[in-house]
């Protein structure tokens, strides 16, 4: 397992199972228009001794924007909720393959968690390689994963929870507000890409939440997020993603800022361009 290697393979983690200091969170999220219940599925079939992390739930809830960025206290109490401590080594993991993870490998990082790496290939691989599934869910799982929406609910309440174990450190370089992007428009300073498909980067598609305007920021190159990954949802290989920025005339040399419409699939380039 290399830190600067962003994932692991169904075959490592097979072998490291059960260790102490491995943490697995199932990190599965669906768009809405797709009916399905990322928790429900959870609780049917999880690889052993996951736990269910819920990306709208651990949120800012001070906004009506969906799954924003929570606080470092808020983070740090869900996170402590779920059993986890700055010492683990957290692997992720989702239903799809590649979609929703990244985004909780990117939460952990940009609060100051290294030590965070997405399962290659995502539950999907872990079934095809024919490893044991966990079809029922312990009544200790359901608990911590609700616990953990609870205590960001509580924090946010600005009540008293359980003190947090695990420490944040927040990396503010990782994350831009509305005004630096604004004011990069006319800078230009930084090269900014958008993972959404190329329909709605064009406006020639809808967007799947309702009032929300179509098209890209002025300035913003298309790098759709599906070309991050190959066909059995596994991340390309190293070369292989240069090239897929290469071509859009993107160099990762220079500073790049990464969009989308919530902050999901920017997460599966943020991977990418590792």
């Amino acid at each position: 397992m290399a830190q600067d290697d962003p994932v692991v393979s169904a075959q490592w983690l097979q072998q490291h199972l059960g260790q102490p200091d491995i943490k697995i969170l199932d990190a599965s999220w669906y768009m809405p228009h797709e009916s399905r219940d990322a928790w429900q599925e959870y609780q049917v079939a999880h690889i052993p001794g996951a736990l269910y992390f819920d990306i709208d739930g651990i949120s800012d809830r001070t906004t009506h924007l969906p799954h924003m960025l929570p606080s470092e206290e808020a983070f740090a109490a869900a996170v402590s909720a779920l059993g986890i401590s700055n010492h683990d080594k957290v692997i992720v993991y989702d239903g799809k393959g590649f979609y929703s993870v990244p985004r909780v490998w990117w939460m952990f990082r940009i609060l100051g968690h290294d030590k965070v790496w997405v399962l290659d290939g995502g539950f999907p691989q872990w079934q095809a390689s024919g490893f044991n599934i966990g079809s029922s869910c312990p009544h200790d799982a359901v608990l911590k994963s609700k616990a953990a929406n609870s205590a960001v609910e509580t924090t946010y309440n600005g009540e008293l929870a359980n003190a947090a174990t695990f420490q944040t450190e927040f990396r503010h370089q990782l994350l831009w507000t509305l005004e630096k992007v604004k004011h990069n428009v006319a800078a230009k300073a930084h090269q900014v890409v958008d993972a959404r498909v190329k329909g709605r980067f064009d406006g020639l598609m809808p967007e799947p939440r309702e009032g929300v305007r179509s098209g890209h920021i002025p300035g913003t190159v298309c790098v759709p997020f599906p070309e991050m990954s190959d066909g059995a949802q596994t991340l390309l290989p190293a070369d292989e993603l240069s090239k897929k920025f290469e071509q859009a005339g993107i160099s990762l040399d220079g500073p790049i800022v990464l969009t989308c419409a919530s902050g999901v699939t920017a997460c599966i380039l943020a991977l990418g361009a590792l």
